[in-house]
């Protein structure tokens, strides 16, 4: 897979003003990936003459350390990473997300099985789970909760003929993409069992509510955008463009993360990092660049980087 951003010299047009974010989860501190994902954000922002917005997203709150979302702002602001509007936190938006689950009776219902519910269902009709892979829920409660007490809201996912849902989207890096939502996610959660926003419903409201144009994220969360488009068209809310960017891999090839340990960003020199976070997105350094001291200088050439990557005219 290609670690372009986009086709060298694709030159793009864009109808609406444009409107992109950083979404960090305060589960702890910046770490190198996390750099990455949030100067991609920016430079695109950047590059096309739009806004960037920062958007804590907090709603899983037992993941969340106290404090983690200052510390990132400020991690964010060292690198001169500096939002064009005040942040929002997921936290405080629930009623947005209790509106949008209001205005979907007919596609959301609500389903009583624990995950070793939905595992030992998928056992006895033989279907294994890949590793990593999604626990696909099989549908158990679409029809009724068969005596079980309501524990979260799912979606359903079919399409309206009662068949299996295809989503297909374009990333502009990874080219046209396709999901059989049905098969390779099943009904998803909207609410979950504890009483809280499951993601895909937060991120889809915000995003909306937001204005976004534009989401440039990590390619782990490739497999999410089919599930918000769902969301978005049951919504009625418009679809941004998608980009996905190449992931920080550690020493033994999974994913950086803060799951599985990594460092949280060294900020001493912040335009080392910059740098770093840079070369990982492909982009060509200028010997302005190479030889810039404070984030701010080396930012605007790495804007000019970007926009020649990206064909952007102006």
């Amino acid at each position: 897979m290609s670690s372009a951003i986009v086709s060298p010299g694709a030159t793009e047009h864009r109808a609406t003003p444009y409107r992109g974010r950083f979404a960090p989860s305060p589960t702890g501190p910046l770490h190198a990936g996390s750099l990455v994902a949030a100067l991609a954000s920016w430079l695109d922002a950047r590059a096309h003459g739009g806004a960037w917005l920062v958007r804590i997203e907090d709603v899983d709150t037992p993941r969340c350390q106290p404090g983690a979302d200052i510390t990132i702002l400020s991690q964010l602001a060292t690198c001169g990473l500096v939002p064009d509007e005040p942040p929002v936190w997921q936290s405080r938006r629930g009623a947005l997300y209790q509106a949008a689950l209001d205005a979907l009776p007919a596609a959301t219902y609500p389903c009583g099985c624990t995950r070793a519910d939905i595992a030992l269902a998928l056992a006895a009709a033989g279907i294994a789970r890949p590793r990593h892979g999604e626990l696909v829920y099989p549908g158990t409660c679409r029809d009724g909760l068969h005596g079980k007490p309501p524990r979260a809201v799912r979606v359903r996912t079919l399409d309206a003929h009662g068949g299996d849902l295809h989503i297909d989207w374009h990333d502009r890096r990874l080219g046209p993409s396709s999901q059989n939502l049905t098969r390779e996610v099943g009904d998803f959660v909207l609410r979950r069992a504890d009483g809280l926003w499951a993601y895909q419903l937060a991120v889809v409201v915000d995003d909306a509510a937001q204005g976004v144009t534009d989401v440039v994220r990590g390619e782990d969360l490739a497999d999410n955008t089919p599930r918000q488009i769902h969301l978005q068209r049951l919504l009625g809310l418009p679809q941004p463009r998608y980009l996905h960017t190449p992931l920080v891999r550690g020493a033994d090839g999974e994913k950086l993360s803060k799951q599985n340990g990594a460092a949280p960003l060294a900020l001493g020199n912040p335009v080392a990092a910059l740098r770093a976070a840079g070369r990982a997105l492909g982009l060509v350094e200028s010997a302005a660049g190479a030889a810039a001291l404070q984030p701010s200088a080396w930012l605007a050439e790495a804007v000019q980087a970007w926009r020649t990557r990206l064909g952007v005219v102006g």
